[in-house]
């Protein structure tokens, strides 16, 4: 049976196996505390939820537009200009299944076979295989805990070729929770304008913020940086809406355009009668996300001095999102019950094993010095998880 070469070259997730071993042990009746979470551990607002079960009662759940409601594009816009000082028009959003297929969608539309992509690593493990999806070679530029996660200019300038089409850009981040400052956007700006690439500027995270860091949108920086940007977001991580899957882009609208059309012979819609709840979301009450925010900041606050306090654990703050990426390879060429420790898969089983807590090893996210922890389960969950941790590497 053939296989297109294309989905060959996909990656399968160098984590699945730890995940499966991880929920077996579950399923057997074993205590794991899983630090692999990647969305937030409370519950939709009820003011969000109850705008889709009265779509779902009268009968809003049939096709829509396929780049999404007219209603829900403004609301989108609204969003930008009074948020990010962006002005867009609705012919230059795109509503799609969740941020990832707007970040599918604007890769398919402008990336052909050959063509270059670079990611900043560590990245967001779909980056790399989307790109690969589309054709393109993925192109990583290598960022430490040393420099905050943070690529620069002079390294972004470097690694742009006469093949280079796009730059991804990920701030706040995940895994690594680095936010780039105004300064430092700026700067990346000049480098991309100067190039005449595209950037897709991926801010999920965007309300994820702390110790007063603020947010900056690069399309922010100018007409010229603007017509190169497209924006992502969505409202899985800001109001807990996961499981929803509504994302959106915006951009120049002969890309927009583009990735509507792509969009209209893929997945056609997103959900009808999650639609309006996103327009909820976006112009409702924001209480619902400063009360989570503020639990996330204490758990990770705890979970920063926590991790530092272990010999051979260095943690770097994260200003953003709701993870960690400490640095543990300190600990490889140890050898622990008879095992030796070379990388960061190997860690994270012996974690499972011995300590039976999940963590994510960071060769998945471009980085295999670091295992990344989300801070997005309870205190106590926190608290019992990095003492178990501790004795096992003590």
């Amino acid at each position: 049976m053939k296989v297109s070469k294309r989905v060959q070259q996909i990656s399968e997730s160098l984590t699945l196996a730890l995940t499966a071993k991880a929920k077996q042990l579950r399923q057997e009746g074993v205590d794991v505390i899983g630090f692999g979470a990647g969305e937030p551990d409370f519950d939709t607002p009820e003011h969000i939820k109850e705008v889709a079960i009265a779509d779902l009662k009268n009968g809003f759940t049939k096709y829509t537009p396929a780049s999404g409601i007219p209603e829900l594009k403004q609301a989108v816009c609204d969003k930008l200009r009074t948020e990010n000082g962006l002005e867009y028009t609705p012919k230059q959003i795109l509503i799609s299944c969740g941020a990832k297929h707007s970040i599918y969608n604007a890769i398919m539309a402008l990336v052909d076979e050959g063509d270059e992509v670079i990611i900043p690593s560590p990245y967001w493990l779909t980056y790399p295989e989307q790109v690969k999806a589309a054709g393109g070679v993925p192109v990583v530029v290598e960022t430490s805990i040393d420099n905050g996660f943070i690529m620069t200019p002079e390294q972004l300038k470097s690694a742009i070729t006469d093949k280079t089409v796009a730059l991804v850009l990920n701030s706040p981040s995940n895994p690594t929770g680095a936010v780039y400052s105004e300064e430092q956007l700026r700067a990346l700006a000049e480098v991309i304008v100067d190039a005449n690439i595209m950037v897709i500027s991926d801010e999920i995270y965007e309300h994820l913020l702390y110790d007063g860091v603020k947010h900056y949108s690069i399309a922010s920086f100018g007409d010229e940086i603007k017509a190169l940007t497209i924006v992502v977001n969505g409202v899985s991580k800001t109001y807990s809406m996961t499981g929803w899957r509504i994302g959106y882009a915006a951009g120049p609208e002969e890309i927009i355009g583009a990735m509507s059309r792509l969009q209209s012979h893929s997945t056609s819609n997103p959900t009808s009668f999650c639609q309006h709840a996103v327009i909820t979301a976006l112009k409702g009450d924001q209480s619902c996300v400063q009360r989570m925010l503020k639990a996330f900041d204490e758990r990770r606050r705890f979970m920063i001095d926590t991790l530092n306090s272990i010999d051979g654990i260095k943690c770097a703050e994260p200003k953003g999102a709701f993870y960690v990426f400490p640095d543990v390879s300190s600990h490889y060429g140890r050898s622990f019950d008879g095992k030796k420790i070379t990388n960061s898969m190997e860690f994270a089983e012996y974690l499972l094993e011995k300590a039976r807590v999940a963590v994510v090893p960071g060769v998945a996210f471009g980085d295999d010095r670091c295992v990344r922890l989300s801070y997005a389960t309870s205190l106590d969950n926190i608290k019992e998880g990095l003492e178990r941790i501790k004795k096992a590497l003590g």
